[in-house]
């Protein structure tokens, strides 16, 4: 039987004060200010689906063994790329070995909790343990109820063999074509229908009869469910199915709406990844998806939970916040509204797609050099080593910078050079190992950077080639505090 190894998750440090929505749209939409009470994660400029995907995966495999993977599989409803495969590029960067299978799953609201449930189901011919990852950004229309109610986040699984540190009970599956909301090919928003007709209609009577399937299937009563993880921005919803369902009222899952959102196809995934953090061994975990149709999946935590090494997961990520008030950032950050962004932003941003291949694990992995002679590290990685007392020729073996702790050695904040959050932050990192590395700097609060801050290296979009499509990814510098 297979089961959940290790566990990580990634929500946004940037938290969008709702008040700040609320007071800016109200004017126009007088029945916003029912929800101007709590937070939504908010990506910063340089995150996406892929960024929050690396995070949570580098939170996930913490300690374990990556050289052992056999696959990544990544759960998307808003992958940066439409035609490049966005888990082979995440894959990359995580400095995993070329052989390994690589998959997108996505047009799907359930495809996290389905694309999961499958790909426990066929851990038996994998051969190996598999990463499974689910990361959504989703954008709205400026205004709409559903910028009050989504967030941004990410959640990744690490699956094998055995029962980890929690076994999979099965899983019962509904697909029904009720659709709630859809996106049509080439449109930048969902449509979505009345709230009322997706409750009754949808929730309360496609959920129960997959509730239903997997009491039977699995042989477990509803009274054992020690925590109910279902995802759902109507609030009443999930009690309402608890209670016909006959799970007890203490199971039901805080869906996190008040301080992060709901993460879209990653939610079920960043609710349970919560759960997991809360339960002991023995407790039963249900986890339902729900989109044309609806999964549950059953797992039961095991001893391993105590064993496994701490991660930040979903409770770390909710501490590590800094609130904005500040709606047109927000609106700028997602592209929302068109701004005039001055001579210094109209440079050509064309990848030379040939260079980046050649250079895709330094750019990509942040793989740099060190010297077999003397041991000397050093990023970039040259022919010739850079210690003045060595200089080796052809002697520097891969050395992987992305988890090296480091401090900033000299920094300077740039307001003339383009950035879409000003000032640019900027400066030279020194890595506790050895080498330096001249790094742009993320999540940093004007005024609070110093020499000698603890830094960690994070994988961030470095620029946007808004005319042909391209995102550009590089590594950045954050602080410890606010680093993933």
């Amino acid at each position: 039987m297979a089961g959940i190894s290790a566990f990580g998750a990634f929500i946004p440090r940037l938290r969008l004060s709702r008040k700040s929505v609320v007071d800016a749209n109200a004017w126009f939409n007088s029945g916003l200010g029912g929800m101007a009470k709590g937070e939504r994660a908010m990506c910063n400029w340089d995150e996406d689906s892929v960024t929050m995907a690396v995070a949570a995966a580098r939170d996930c495999l913490a300690g374990e063994d990556r050289a052992a993977l056999k696959g990544v599989q990544l759960a998307s409803n808003t992958m940066p790329f439409a035609d490049r495969q966005n888990s082979t590029l995440i894959a990359t960067a995580l400095n995993l070995d070329d052989n390994i299978s690589t998959l997108d799953l996505t047009a799907s609201q359930r495809v996290g909790t389905s694309g999961l449930a499958a790909a426990l189901e066929g851990m038996a011919g994998s051969g190996g343990p598999l990463l499974f990852l689910a990361a959504d950004k989703r954008r709205t229309k400026a205004g709409a109820v559903q910028e009050l109610q989504f967030g941004d986040g990410a959640a990744a699984l690490l699956l094998g063999a055995g029962d980890g540190v929690a076994k999979y009970l099965g899983s019962h599956t509904i697909s029904v074509d009720f659709v709630d909301h859809y996106r049509g090919d080439g449109y930048a928003y969902d449509y979505n229908w009345e709230q009322r007709w997706i409750r009754d209609e949808g929730y309360l009577k496609i959920v129960p009869q997959a509730l239903e399937g997997l009491f039977a299937s699995s042989g477990v009563a509803p009274a054992e469910v020690d925590h109910f993880v279902m995802p759902c921005v109507l609030g009443r919803v999930p009690a309402m199915i608890a209670k016909k369902a006959g799970i007890g009222e203490a199971a039901l899952r805080d869906t996190l709406h008040g301080v992060c959102g709901e993460t879209g196809v990653a939610h079920p995934l960043v609710m349970l990844v919560d759960a997991l953090q809360d339960a002991k061994a023995g407790d039963k975990i249900l986890v339902v998806g729900f989109g044309q149709g609806c999964d549950a999946l059953l797992f039961e935590a095991t001893d391993g939970l105590a064993k496994l090494a701490p991660r930040r997961g979903v409770k770390g990520s909710l501490k590590r916040r800094r609130e904005e008030t500040n709606y047109s950032k927000y609106l700028s950050f997602n592209n929302l509204i068109e701004m005039e962004r001055g001579l210094r932003a109209e440079a050509d941003k064309q990848t030379p797609l040939t260079a980046l291949y050649r250079n895709r694990d330094k750019v990509l992995g942040l793989i740099g050099g060190r010297c077999n002679v003397c041991g000397t590290v050093q990023f970039p990685k040259t022919k010739i080593c850079v210690n003045p007392n060595c200089h080796a020729m052809h002697s520097q073996d891969d050395q992987p910078f992305a988890d090296m702790p480091g401090k900033v050695l000299t920094w300077s904040a740039d307001h003339l050079t383009y950035t879409m959050d000003p000032p640019t932050h900027h400066g030279m990192v020194q890595f506790e190992e050895g080498g330096r590395f001249h790094a742009d700097f993320t999540d940093v609060d004007e005024g609070q950077v110093d020499v000698a801050m603890a830094m960690e290296m994070v994988f961030r979009i470095k620029e946007i080639d808004a005319d042909r499509g391209f995102r550009k990814y590089f590594w950045k510098a954050a602080p410890v505090a606010a680093a993933n």
